[in-house]
């Protein structure tokens, strides 16, 4: 296996491809240990051989790509880590993707404990500020066919009352205003959630705060928002892994 992994080292190493002489010598192999693993590499897809030239294959590919998703994953989890830490709320990164609210990472701590999600969050995206943010991303189509599979429901007093009543609110929402939610989805807790645009993804940064400390949400959100701006471009590829 380390030799091989030297190989495709090599390979990697050489965009313009390789003769087999060339990679042995690179990966410090003899000869014949480098036929014998070239043409492994090749059959299991690693690699691909043209006229005699050696290059990366599909297999190694996809290897490389789910390494790249992964580390752009950590950077996402990181600077919500690190928003956390420095605005002092619980942050929450959450999107839209094939009809159904995805909350993708969240970074809280004993101290800035997340909302828990008494009442299943794909499914009651009228009432929280991550939902309202991604519906209000999504044209009159979309939403309808998602309050169609998902209508409204009251989960507490202050819960919108019925679909109109919700559309016309989502209406209302300004193209890059965050979304601000008082007690609609838990009570005692106010949320607020900033629209991302990447393409034709609908995603969301939102934050959550005890309802004592509502007077923070504004000041917090727009912090966040600010933030964001920094990290757009991270964000953007994230989005559509």
């Amino acid at each position: 296996m380390q030799r091989a992994m030297r190989l495709l080292e090599a390979v990697a190493g050489r965009e313009h491809g390789a003769p087999a002489k060339q990679l042995a010598r690179d990966a410090g192999l003899a000869l014949p240990t480098a036929y014998h693993l070239l043409r492994t590499l090749v059959h299991e897809g690693y690699l691909r051989r043209e006229k005699g030239l050696f290059f990366l294959g599909e297999a190694a590919e996809r290897l490389s790509s789910s390494g790249a998703q992964q580390k752009r994953r950590s950077s996402v989890s990181e600077a919500l880590a690190h928003w956390r830490d420095t605005i002092g709320v619980p942050v929450y990164y959450a999107a839209y993707r094939e009809g159904e609210i995805e909350v993708m990472c969240v970074a809280d701590s004993p101290g800035l404990p997340a909302v828990e999600e008494w009442a299943d969050f794909r499914e009651t995206g009228h009432a929280h500020a991550i939902g309202q943010c991604l519906l209000s991303q999504l044209g009159e189509g979309a939403r309808r066919d998602h309050l169609d599979r998902y209508p409204v429901q009251s989960i507490t007093p202050y819960t919108v009352r019925d679909n109109e009543s919700l559309l016309r609110r989502l209406d209302r929402i300004g193209r890059m205003e965050p979304v601000v939610e008082r007690q609609e989805y838990a009570l005692g807790t106010v949320c607020a959630a900033i629209p991302i645009t990447a393409g034709p993804t609908a995603a969301t940064m939102a934050i959550s705060l005890p309802a004592h400390q509502a007077d923070r949400l504004m000041t917090a959100a727009h912090q966040l928002q600010t933030e964001i701006g920094k990290l757009v471009g991270t964000l953007a590829i994230s989005i559509s892994i």
